[in-house]
């Protein structure tokens, strides 16, 4: 049974490379590979969407950076469905009678992954010199909020991948059918091709 728990550290280390434009490969296998291009799209998301709340942004450049969000949205998803299926392939037979967990382990891997950016970008806060003090002492408050969120989720995936190890949990692949970026099922779309 794969621990999920070292992708922990790993987005950690991934936000760090990557605030500091550096390539970070760390040569693990597959699933750490979904798992990182995973976090990747969540990063560039994270980013695209701090651009759109950019007030001085023309319209052009808010449709642009609207476009590269539903594209990285996409991305987003259909790795966590990847993340799932390997998982379904590689932790052997579930047990069928099983209770069926509501979340999948990618998409409660996708919230711990949207946790460490906000970590990550708390943290910044806690020592932004144009804050002021009063700032800098609520974002102190927050980040030590979220470690506690994050260990308790963290914990929460442990636990799941041990009652699916165990037989007293189970999880099943959920397709998210997204119909925005399908030209056959956003009516935008597919009324343009008429």
């Amino acid at each position: 049974m794969p621990n999920l728990a070292v992708y922990l550290p790993l987005h950690d280390e991934a936000n760090a490379y990557w605030h500091a434009d550096r390539v970070y490969q760390p040569s693990y296998g597959p699933l750490t590979h979904l798992a990182l291009d995973h976090h990747r799209a969540n990063y560039d998301l994270w980013h695209q969407e701090d651009e759109a709340r950019n007030p001085a942004a023309s319209d052009s450049v808010i449709a642009q950076v609207k476009h590269r969000i539903d594209a990285l949205n996409q991305r987003r998803n259909d790795l966590v469905e990847q993340i799932d299926s390997w998982l379904l392939a590689n932790v052997g037979d579930q047990n069928a009678q099983a209770p069926l967990h509501s979340e999948t382990p990618g998409m409660i891997l996708d919230r711990l992954s949207i946790l460490s950016l906000k970590i990550y970008h708390t943290a910044e806060e806690t020592v932004r010199e144009s804050a002021t003090d009063q700032h800098r002492a609520w974002n102190r408050d927050r980040f030590t909020l979220l470690l506690t969120q994050r260990a308790d989720l963290g914990a929460c995936l442990e636990d799941l991948m041990g009652q699916i190890e165990s037989g007293t949990r189970r999880f099943k692949l959920y397709r998210q059918m997204k119909m925005y970026n399908d030209p056959g099922l956003n009516p935008v779309l597919y009324r343009q091709q008429s």
